[in-house]
Protein backbone atom coordinates (compact mmCIF):
# COMPACT_ATOMS: atom_id res chain seq x y z
CA UNK A 1 0.00 0.00 0.00
CA UNK A 2 2.75 2.14 0.64
CA UNK A 3 3.91 2.34 -3.08
CA UNK A 4 0.60 2.84 -4.13
CA UNK A 5 0.62 5.98 -6.34
CA UNK A 6 -2.19 9.18 -4.84
CA UNK A 7 -3.89 10.74 -7.91
CA UNK A 8 -5.52 13.54 -7.34
CA UNK A 9 -8.23 15.28 -9.47
CA UNK A 10 -9.06 19.04 -8.98
CA UNK A 11 -11.98 21.01 -9.36
CA UNK A 12 -12.96 22.02 -12.81
CA UNK A 13 -11.84 25.78 -14.37
CA UNK A 14 -13.66 27.69 -16.85
CA UNK A 15 -13.32 25.05 -20.24
CA UNK A 16 -14.10 22.47 -17.54
CA UNK A 17 -10.92 21.69 -17.20
CA UNK A 18 -9.86 19.23 -14.10
CA UNK A 19 -6.13 19.35 -13.40
CA UNK A 20 -4.59 16.01 -12.22
CA UNK A 21 -1.66 15.29 -10.13
CA UNK A 22 0.28 12.14 -9.37
CA UNK A 23 1.49 11.63 -5.79
CA UNK A 24 1.60 15.59 -5.64
CA UNK A 25 3.54 16.14 -9.21
CA UNK A 26 1.18 17.33 -12.07
CA UNK A 27 0.34 15.38 -14.40
CA UNK A 28 -2.17 17.26 -16.87
CA UNK A 29 -5.44 17.95 -17.46
CA UNK A 30 -8.86 16.10 -18.23
CA UNK A 31 -12.40 16.95 -19.68
CA UNK A 32 -13.85 13.39 -19.33
CA UNK A 33 -13.33 10.20 -17.52
CA UNK A 34 -12.26 8.73 -21.08
CA UNK A 35 -9.40 11.51 -20.85
CA UNK A 36 -8.45 10.60 -17.08
CA UNK A 37 -8.69 6.72 -17.52
CA UNK A 38 -5.85 7.45 -20.83
CA UNK A 39 -4.04 9.53 -18.67
CA UNK A 40 -3.91 7.12 -15.94
CA UNK A 41 -2.57 4.22 -17.83
CA UNK A 42 -0.14 6.13 -19.85
CA UNK A 43 1.73 6.79 -16.91
CA UNK A 44 1.85 3.19 -16.24
CA UNK A 45 -0.39 2.90 -13.02
CA UNK A 46 -2.53 -0.45 -12.69
CA UNK A 47 -6.14 0.42 -13.73
CA UNK A 48 -8.64 0.10 -10.36
CA UNK A 49 -6.85 2.54 -8.81
CA UNK A 50 -9.69 4.95 -6.88
CA UNK A 51 -9.13 9.05 -7.27
CA UNK A 52 -9.32 11.12 -4.42
CA UNK A 53 -11.95 14.12 -5.92
CA UNK A 54 -11.53 17.10 -4.92
CA UNK A 55 -14.27 19.71 -6.33
CA UNK A 56 -16.90 17.06 -7.71
CA UNK A 57 -16.84 13.64 -7.83
CA UNK A 58 -16.18 11.48 -11.06
CA UNK A 59 -20.08 12.78 -12.51
CA UNK A 60 -18.87 16.44 -12.91
CA UNK A 61 -17.53 16.52 -16.07
CA UNK A 62 -19.10 20.31 -17.11
CA UNK A 63 -17.13 20.76 -20.67
CA UNK A 64 -19.50 21.92 -22.97
CA UNK A 65 -17.68 21.29 -26.44
CA UNK A 66 -19.94 22.57 -28.75
CA UNK A 67 -20.55 25.82 -27.26
CA UNK A 68 -16.69 26.32 -26.47
CA UNK A 69 -15.89 25.72 -30.11
CA UNK A 70 -18.92 27.51 -31.20
CA UNK A 71 -17.97 30.89 -29.34
CA UNK A 72 -14.62 30.51 -30.02
CA UNK A 73 -14.67 30.24 -33.73
CA UNK A 74 -17.42 33.16 -33.19
CA UNK A 75 -14.71 35.32 -31.80
CA UNK A 76 -11.73 34.22 -33.73
CA UNK A 77 -13.58 34.93 -37.17
CA UNK A 78 -15.13 38.29 -35.73
CA UNK A 79 -11.46 39.82 -34.92
CA UNK A 80 -9.91 38.24 -38.31
CA UNK A 81 -12.73 40.14 -39.99
CA UNK A 82 -12.06 43.19 -38.29
CA UNK A 83 -8.45 42.94 -39.11
CA UNK A 84 -9.11 42.38 -42.38
CA UNK A 85 -11.28 45.52 -42.64
CA UNK A 86 -8.34 47.77 -40.79
CA UNK A 87 -5.96 46.36 -42.54
CA UNK A 88 -7.28 47.31 -46.22
CA UNK A 89 -8.04 50.79 -44.50
CA UNK A 90 -4.88 51.31 -42.85
CA UNK A 91 -2.81 49.90 -46.26
CA UNK A 92 -4.40 52.13 -48.50
CA UNK A 93 -4.62 55.37 -46.59
CA UNK A 94 -0.58 54.87 -45.11
CA UNK A 95 0.29 55.22 -48.30
CA UNK A 96 -2.53 56.99 -50.46
CA UNK A 97 -4.80 59.45 -48.17
CA UNK A 98 -4.43 63.17 -49.61
CA UNK A 99 -3.40 64.37 -46.16
CA UNK A 100 -0.61 63.65 -43.96
CA UNK A 101 -3.51 63.46 -40.86
CA UNK A 102 -4.91 60.78 -43.07
CA UNK A 103 -1.97 58.94 -43.39
CA UNK A 104 -1.48 59.07 -39.67
CA UNK A 105 -4.90 57.58 -39.45
CA UNK A 106 -4.00 54.70 -41.65
CA UNK A 107 -1.13 53.90 -39.49
CA UNK A 108 -2.84 53.73 -36.35
CA UNK A 109 -6.04 51.08 -37.92
CA UNK A 110 -2.97 49.04 -39.47
CA UNK A 111 -1.33 49.18 -35.65
CA UNK A 112 -5.20 48.00 -34.75
CA UNK A 113 -5.22 45.38 -37.35
CA UNK A 114 -1.78 43.75 -35.70
CA UNK A 115 -3.76 44.08 -32.66
CA UNK A 116 -6.98 42.25 -33.83
CA UNK A 117 -4.94 38.97 -35.08
CA UNK A 118 -2.80 38.91 -31.99
CA UNK A 119 -6.21 38.63 -30.37
CA UNK A 120 -7.81 36.44 -32.94
CA UNK A 121 -4.24 33.79 -31.88
CA UNK A 122 -5.56 34.26 -28.44
CA UNK A 123 -8.89 33.65 -28.29
CA UNK A 124 -8.07 30.35 -30.16
CA UNK A 125 -5.47 29.56 -27.09
CA UNK A 126 -8.42 31.13 -24.27
CA UNK A 127 -11.17 28.64 -25.74
CA UNK A 128 -8.78 25.68 -26.41
CA UNK A 129 -6.14 25.12 -23.58
CA UNK A 130 -5.27 28.67 -22.17
CA UNK A 131 -1.66 28.05 -22.10
CA UNK A 132 -1.19 31.71 -21.94
CA UNK A 133 -2.49 33.32 -18.65
CA UNK A 134 -3.53 36.42 -20.36
CA UNK A 135 -4.93 35.40 -23.35
CA UNK A 136 -8.11 36.05 -21.92
CA UNK A 137 -7.10 39.53 -21.88
CA UNK A 138 -5.65 40.18 -25.29
CA UNK A 139 -9.34 38.88 -26.40
CA UNK A 140 -10.85 41.33 -24.38
CA UNK A 141 -8.56 44.21 -25.77
CA UNK A 142 -9.35 42.91 -29.25
CA UNK A 143 -13.14 42.49 -28.49
CA UNK A 144 -13.63 46.19 -27.35
CA UNK A 145 -11.55 47.75 -30.47
CA UNK A 146 -14.02 45.77 -32.75
CA UNK A 147 -16.59 47.55 -30.91
CA UNK A 148 -14.78 50.72 -30.98
CA UNK A 149 -14.12 50.43 -34.56
CA UNK A 150 -17.70 49.08 -35.12
CA UNK A 151 -19.35 52.43 -33.50
CA UNK A 152 -16.69 54.88 -35.72
CA UNK A 153 -17.86 54.08 -38.54
CA UNK A 154 -21.78 54.12 -38.31
CA UNK A 155 -21.23 57.24 -36.79
CA UNK A 156 -19.21 58.33 -39.75
CA UNK A 157 -21.91 56.99 -41.66
CA UNK A 158 -24.19 59.00 -39.59
CA UNK A 159 -22.66 62.06 -39.58
CA UNK A 160 -21.28 62.52 -42.93
CA UNK A 161 -22.67 59.24 -45.11
CA UNK A 162 -26.30 60.57 -45.49
CA UNK A 163 -26.98 57.76 -47.60
CA UNK A 164 -26.34 54.14 -45.92
CA UNK A 165 -23.80 52.01 -47.95
CA UNK A 166 -23.68 48.24 -48.45
CA UNK A 167 -21.22 47.95 -45.22
CA UNK A 168 -23.58 49.26 -42.96
CA UNK A 169 -25.49 45.49 -41.79
CA UNK A 170 -21.85 44.52 -41.66
CA UNK A 171 -20.89 47.15 -39.42
CA UNK A 172 -23.76 46.47 -37.21
CA UNK A 173 -23.62 42.71 -37.13
CA UNK A 174 -19.81 42.47 -36.35
CA UNK A 175 -20.25 45.10 -33.63
CA UNK A 176 -22.88 43.53 -31.83
CA UNK A 177 -20.97 39.98 -32.05
CA UNK A 178 -18.45 41.85 -30.33
CA UNK A 179 -20.71 43.24 -27.46
CA UNK A 180 -21.76 39.92 -26.80
CA UNK A 181 -17.88 38.42 -26.87
CA UNK A 182 -17.26 41.12 -23.88
CA UNK A 183 -20.17 40.45 -22.11
CA UNK A 184 -19.43 37.05 -22.01
CA UNK A 185 -15.49 37.81 -21.36
CA UNK A 186 -16.77 40.01 -18.33
CA UNK A 187 -18.53 37.69 -17.34
CA UNK A 188 -15.86 34.86 -17.03
CA UNK A 189 -13.70 37.67 -15.13
CA UNK A 190 -10.42 36.96 -17.88
CA UNK A 191 -8.27 39.33 -15.87
CA UNK A 192 -8.32 37.03 -13.03
CA UNK A 193 -5.54 34.99 -14.12
CA UNK A 194 -3.52 38.15 -15.92
CA UNK A 195 -0.74 39.82 -13.54
CA UNK A 196 -1.22 44.19 -13.11
CA UNK A 197 -4.46 43.90 -14.90
CA UNK A 198 -5.19 47.52 -13.99
CA UNK A 199 -1.79 48.96 -16.04
CA UNK A 200 -3.41 46.56 -19.00
CA UNK A 201 -6.29 48.59 -18.56
CA UNK A 202 -4.90 51.80 -18.09
CA UNK A 203 -2.54 51.77 -20.98
CA UNK A 204 -5.55 50.69 -23.23
CA UNK A 205 -7.67 53.86 -21.93
CA UNK A 206 -4.16 55.99 -22.81
CA UNK A 207 -4.10 54.65 -26.42
CA UNK A 208 -7.75 55.38 -26.68
CA UNK A 209 -7.49 58.03 -25.58
CA UNK A 210 -4.76 59.65 -28.00
CA UNK A 211 -6.39 57.29 -30.98
CA UNK A 212 -9.99 58.72 -31.22
CA UNK A 213 -9.31 62.35 -30.90
CA UNK A 214 -6.56 61.81 -33.49
CA UNK A 215 -9.40 60.03 -35.92
CA UNK A 216 -11.70 62.47 -34.93
CA UNK A 217 -9.65 65.30 -35.64
CA UNK A 218 -8.17 64.52 -39.06
CA UNK A 219 -11.96 63.05 -40.10
CA UNK A 220 -13.97 65.85 -39.38
CA UNK A 221 -12.62 68.43 -38.39
CA UNK A 222 -9.48 69.27 -40.43
CA UNK A 223 -11.39 68.89 -43.97
CA UNK A 224 -13.42 71.68 -42.64
CA UNK A 225 -11.10 74.15 -40.99
CA UNK A 226 -9.43 75.69 -44.06
CA UNK A 227 -11.18 77.56 -47.43
CA UNK A 228 -9.49 77.58 -50.51
CA UNK A 229 -8.89 81.21 -51.86
CA UNK A 230 -8.95 81.85 -55.66
CA UNK A 231 -8.20 85.35 -57.62
CA UNK A 232 -10.07 85.46 -60.98
CA UNK A 233 -10.27 88.53 -63.38
CA UNK A 234 -11.06 89.17 -66.91
CA UNK A 235 -9.84 92.30 -69.18
CA UNK A 236 -10.01 93.58 -72.50
CA UNK A 237 -6.26 94.26 -74.40
CA UNK A 238 -5.64 96.37 -76.85
CA UNK A 239 -8.15 96.10 -80.47
CA UNK A 240 -7.32 96.20 -83.58
CA UNK A 241 -9.02 96.62 -87.13
CA UNK A 242 -8.79 94.42 -89.36
CA UNK A 243 -7.36 95.29 -93.08
CA UNK A 244 -10.61 96.08 -94.88
CA UNK A 245 -11.62 97.88 -91.44
CA UNK A 246 -14.65 96.53 -91.49
CA UNK A 247 -14.20 94.74 -88.34
CA UNK A 248 -12.75 94.49 -84.74
CA UNK A 249 -10.00 92.20 -83.54
CA UNK A 250 -10.73 92.30 -79.60
CA UNK A 251 -8.50 90.35 -77.25
CA UNK A 252 -9.42 88.99 -74.03
CA UNK A 253 -7.47 88.39 -71.06
CA UNK A 254 -8.49 86.10 -68.56
CA UNK A 255 -6.75 84.95 -65.94
CA UNK A 256 -6.71 82.95 -62.65
CA UNK A 257 -4.78 82.24 -59.27
CA UNK A 258 -5.00 79.67 -56.40
CA UNK A 259 -3.99 82.24 -53.55
CA UNK A 260 -4.83 80.10 -50.65
CA UNK A 261 -3.56 77.02 -49.30
CA UNK A 262 -5.79 74.52 -50.66
CA UNK A 263 -4.80 72.73 -54.19
CA UNK A 264 -7.81 72.53 -56.81
CA UNK A 265 -8.91 70.65 -59.51
CA UNK A 266 -10.87 73.12 -62.09
CA UNK A 267 -14.05 71.26 -63.76
CA UNK A 268 -14.67 73.66 -65.90
CA UNK A 269 -15.11 77.32 -66.99
CA UNK A 270 -16.67 79.44 -69.23
CA UNK A 271 -16.13 83.50 -70.24
CA UNK A 272 -19.04 85.70 -72.16
CA UNK A 273 -18.53 88.59 -73.84
CA UNK A 274 -21.89 90.74 -74.10
CA UNK A 275 -22.53 93.68 -75.84
CA UNK A 276 -24.92 96.56 -74.79
CA UNK A 277 -27.08 98.98 -77.00
CA UNK A 278 -26.81 102.47 -76.66
CA UNK A 279 -30.09 102.37 -76.27
CA UNK A 280 -33.32 102.82 -73.93
CA UNK A 281 -34.13 99.22 -74.02
CA UNK A 282 -34.33 97.63 -70.63
CA UNK A 283 -32.43 94.44 -70.31
CA UNK A 284 -31.30 94.09 -73.63
CA UNK A 285 -27.64 92.64 -74.50
CA UNK A 286 -26.14 90.55 -77.09
CA UNK A 287 -23.72 87.40 -76.61
CA UNK A 288 -20.81 88.33 -79.02
CA UNK A 289 -18.60 85.48 -77.57
CA UNK A 290 -18.59 82.61 -75.36
CA UNK A 291 -16.09 79.59 -74.50
CA UNK A 292 -13.70 77.44 -72.11
CA UNK A 293 -10.44 79.17 -71.24
CA UNK A 294 -8.95 76.66 -69.11
CA UNK A 295 -8.00 73.51 -70.68
CA UNK A 296 -7.36 70.93 -70.15
CA UNK A 297 -10.82 70.35 -68.23
CA UNK A 298 -10.07 69.12 -64.76
CA UNK A 299 -6.49 70.41 -64.28
CA UNK A 300 -4.80 70.87 -61.19
CA UNK A 301 -4.33 74.07 -60.07
CA UNK A 302 -1.63 74.23 -56.73
CA UNK A 303 -1.50 76.87 -54.38
CA UNK A 304 0.42 80.16 -55.73
CA UNK A 305 0.04 78.82 -58.96
CA UNK A 306 -1.87 80.68 -61.70
CA UNK A 307 -3.30 80.26 -65.82
CA UNK A 308 -3.98 82.74 -68.08
CA UNK A 309 -5.59 82.72 -71.16
CA UNK A 310 -5.77 84.78 -74.17
CA UNK A 311 -9.11 85.26 -76.82
CA UNK A 312 -9.16 87.26 -79.84
CA UNK A 313 -12.99 88.04 -80.66
CA UNK A 314 -13.66 89.44 -83.66
CA UNK A 315 -16.79 91.78 -83.96
CA UNK A 316 -17.97 93.20 -87.16
CA UNK A 317 -18.00 97.28 -87.47
CA UNK A 318 -20.83 98.52 -88.52
CA UNK A 319 -22.81 95.20 -87.63
CA UNK A 320 -25.78 94.09 -87.28
CA UNK A 321 -26.14 95.50 -83.35
CA UNK A 322 -24.80 99.00 -82.65
CA UNK A 323 -22.95 98.13 -79.17
CA UNK A 324 -23.02 100.94 -76.22
CA UNK A 325 -20.63 99.15 -74.40
CA UNK A 326 -18.70 95.55 -74.23
CA UNK A 327 -18.85 93.68 -71.14
CA UNK A 328 -16.27 90.83 -69.83
CA UNK A 329 -16.68 88.13 -67.41
CA UNK A 330 -15.32 84.76 -66.89
CA UNK A 331 -16.12 82.02 -64.37
CA UNK A 332 -15.35 78.37 -62.91
CA UNK A 333 -16.10 75.63 -61.13
CA UNK A 334 -13.68 74.03 -59.12
CA UNK A 335 -13.10 71.18 -56.58
CA UNK A 336 -10.86 70.74 -53.72
CA UNK A 337 -7.80 68.48 -54.65
CA UNK A 338 -7.26 67.74 -50.69
CA UNK A 339 -10.54 65.96 -50.64
CA UNK A 340 -10.81 63.85 -53.55
CA UNK A 341 -9.26 62.90 -56.58
CA UNK A 342 -10.23 61.97 -60.35
CA UNK A 343 -9.81 58.49 -60.81
CA UNK A 344 -11.03 58.73 -64.24
CA UNK A 345 -10.43 60.24 -67.94
CA UNK A 346 -12.71 63.22 -66.90
CA UNK A 347 -10.21 65.31 -69.51
CA UNK A 348 -11.65 63.06 -72.53
CA UNK A 349 -15.05 62.62 -71.24
CA UNK A 350 -16.84 65.16 -72.75
CA UNK A 351 -19.59 64.79 -75.08
CA UNK A 352 -22.66 66.42 -76.65
CA UNK A 353 -26.08 66.09 -76.72
CA UNK A 354 -26.18 63.88 -79.43
CA UNK A 355 -23.96 61.51 -79.03
CA UNK A 356 -25.17 61.19 -75.25
CA UNK A 357 -28.44 60.68 -76.57
CA UNK A 358 -27.32 57.87 -79.16
CA UNK A 359 -25.58 55.94 -76.03
CA UNK A 360 -28.78 56.63 -73.96
CA UNK A 361 -26.99 58.37 -71.94
CA UNK A 362 -28.66 61.96 -71.98
CA UNK A 363 -30.52 61.08 -68.71
CA UNK A 364 -27.44 59.98 -66.39
CA UNK A 365 -27.50 61.67 -64.23
CA UNK A 366 -30.48 63.90 -65.25
CA UNK A 367 -29.66 66.81 -66.79
CA UNK A 368 -30.68 70.40 -67.66
CA UNK A 369 -34.39 70.86 -68.68
CA UNK A 370 -33.90 72.17 -72.26
CA UNK A 371 -36.61 73.16 -75.08
CA UNK A 372 -35.60 71.72 -78.17
CA UNK A 373 -37.35 73.88 -80.17
CA UNK A 374 -35.03 77.15 -79.29
CA UNK A 375 -32.01 74.76 -80.19
CA UNK A 376 -30.97 74.73 -77.11
CA UNK A 377 -28.36 71.94 -76.62
CA UNK A 378 -25.24 70.81 -73.57
CA UNK A 379 -21.87 69.02 -73.32
CA UNK A 380 -21.45 67.06 -70.92
CA UNK A 381 -17.77 65.67 -68.72
CA UNK A 382 -18.06 63.01 -66.28
CA UNK A 383 -16.21 60.69 -64.21
CA UNK A 384 -15.46 58.79 -61.03
CA UNK A 385 -13.83 60.11 -58.05
CA UNK A 386 -12.58 58.84 -54.89
CA UNK A 387 -12.21 59.99 -51.55
CA UNK A 388 -9.78 61.69 -49.49
CA UNK A 389 -9.33 58.30 -47.20
CA UNK A 390 -10.47 54.98 -47.41
CA UNK A 391 -12.72 55.64 -44.44
CA UNK A 392 -15.14 58.12 -46.36
CA UNK A 393 -15.10 55.25 -49.21
CA UNK A 394 -16.29 53.11 -47.31
CA UNK A 395 -19.14 55.42 -45.65
CA UNK A 396 -19.96 57.68 -48.35
CA UNK A 397 -20.35 54.71 -51.43
CA UNK A 398 -19.25 55.48 -54.91
CA UNK A 399 -19.61 58.81 -56.13
CA UNK A 400 -19.14 60.85 -59.41
CA UNK A 401 -18.73 64.44 -61.08
CA UNK A 402 -20.62 65.70 -63.96
CA UNK A 403 -19.67 69.26 -65.27
CA UNK A 404 -22.49 70.65 -67.90
CA UNK A 405 -21.79 73.32 -70.43
CA UNK A 406 -25.44 74.04 -71.36
CA UNK A 407 -25.27 76.46 -74.45
CA UNK A 408 -28.08 78.97 -74.26
CA UNK A 409 -28.81 81.74 -76.61
CA UNK A 410 -27.88 84.54 -74.99
CA UNK A 411 -26.50 83.19 -71.43
CA UNK A 412 -24.47 79.99 -71.84
CA UNK A 413 -23.24 78.80 -68.24
CA UNK A 414 -21.99 75.79 -66.49
CA UNK A 415 -23.04 73.82 -63.75
CA UNK A 416 -21.12 70.80 -61.95
CA UNK A 417 -22.72 68.09 -59.22
CA UNK A 418 -21.44 65.55 -57.09
CA UNK A 419 -23.21 62.52 -56.66
CA UNK A 420 -23.45 58.84 -56.64
CA UNK A 421 -23.56 56.54 -60.12
CA UNK A 422 -27.14 55.75 -61.26
CA UNK A 423 -28.91 58.83 -58.63
CA UNK A 424 -30.99 60.56 -61.02
CA UNK A 425 -30.40 64.52 -59.89
CA UNK A 426 -32.13 67.46 -61.45
CA UNK A 427 -30.51 70.96 -60.63
CA UNK A 428 -31.81 74.64 -60.86
CA UNK A 429 -28.98 76.86 -61.41
CA UNK A 430 -31.03 79.56 -59.12
CA UNK A 431 -31.25 77.24 -56.23
CA UNK A 432 -28.19 77.61 -54.38
CA UNK A 433 -28.38 74.82 -52.17
CA UNK A 434 -28.55 72.60 -54.69
CA UNK A 435 -25.02 71.81 -54.07
CA UNK A 436 -24.77 72.16 -50.34
CA UNK A 437 -23.56 68.44 -50.11
CA UNK A 438 -20.94 68.71 -52.50
CA UNK A 439 -20.08 71.92 -50.98
CA UNK A 440 -19.81 70.84 -47.95
CA UNK A 441 -18.14 67.48 -48.29
CA UNK A 442 -15.74 68.76 -51.33
CA UNK A 443 -15.64 72.71 -50.97
CA UNK A 444 -16.84 72.56 -54.54
CA UNK A 445 -16.49 76.33 -55.68
CA UNK A 446 -18.81 78.44 -57.73
CA UNK A 447 -16.49 81.21 -58.57
CA UNK A 448 -17.05 84.25 -61.11
CA UNK A 449 -14.59 86.70 -62.47
CA UNK A 450 -13.55 90.16 -61.55
CA UNK A 451 -15.70 91.97 -64.71
CA UNK A 452 -14.68 94.62 -66.91
CA UNK A 453 -16.73 97.04 -69.29
CA UNK A 454 -15.40 99.52 -71.54
CA UNK A 455 -17.53 101.89 -74.04
CA UNK A 456 -17.68 100.76 -77.54
CA UNK A 457 -16.61 104.03 -78.79
CA UNK A 458 -13.68 104.44 -76.42
CA UNK A 459 -12.60 100.80 -77.65
CA UNK A 460 -13.12 101.91 -81.42
CA UNK A 461 -10.57 104.86 -80.99
CA UNK A 462 -8.25 102.82 -79.80
CA UNK A 463 -8.61 99.92 -82.27
CA UNK A 464 -8.11 103.30 -84.81
CA UNK A 465 -5.27 104.78 -82.71
CA UNK A 466 -7.01 107.90 -82.28
CA UNK A 467 -7.45 109.72 -78.69
CA UNK A 468 -10.64 108.28 -76.46
CA UNK A 469 -13.71 110.41 -77.16
CA UNK A 470 -14.53 109.62 -73.66
CA UNK A 471 -17.12 107.04 -72.42
CA UNK A 472 -20.53 106.20 -73.90
CA UNK A 473 -23.96 106.93 -71.52
CA UNK A 474 -24.34 103.56 -70.59
CA UNK A 475 -28.11 102.54 -71.41
CA UNK A 476 -30.72 102.64 -68.81
CA UNK A 477 -31.95 99.90 -67.69
CA UNK A 478 -29.19 97.28 -69.31
CA UNK A 479 -28.27 94.76 -67.28
CA UNK A 480 -24.88 93.19 -66.58
CA UNK A 481 -25.47 89.25 -67.08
Amino acid sequence: MANTPVVAVGPPDGLGWRHVTINDRFAGQVRSMEALGKLIRGAGIASGIEPHWIGGNCTVWPDRPWYRRTIGTLMVVGLLVTACMLFVIGLKDAFGALTYSGRITGIIFLLAAVLEIGAALAAFDYWHDRKVSYSGMVVLLGASVSIAVGLFMLLMQMIDGRRYTNYVPFWIIFTMLSVGAVCVLVRDRVWKTTANPKRIAVGAILSALLAIPNVTYTQIYVPYATSPIVNSAASFGKPSLNENRKSMYLPVHLYVKNSGQVPLYVLGSIYWIHGYPNMKEPGAFTLIQDGEFIKPPGRELNPGEEFSSDEVVEIPYPGKFVHGKLTVQGEIYAIRRDRMTIVGDYERSGKNLNVLKEKGLDKDPQGPQLKAEKGETYFRYQTGISNSNEILNATRGRQRITLWYVHKKDYPYIYAVVEPPGERVGFDINDPNRNKKAIDRYGLAHLRSSMQQKPFAELMDMAKGEPSTGESPTPPGAETP
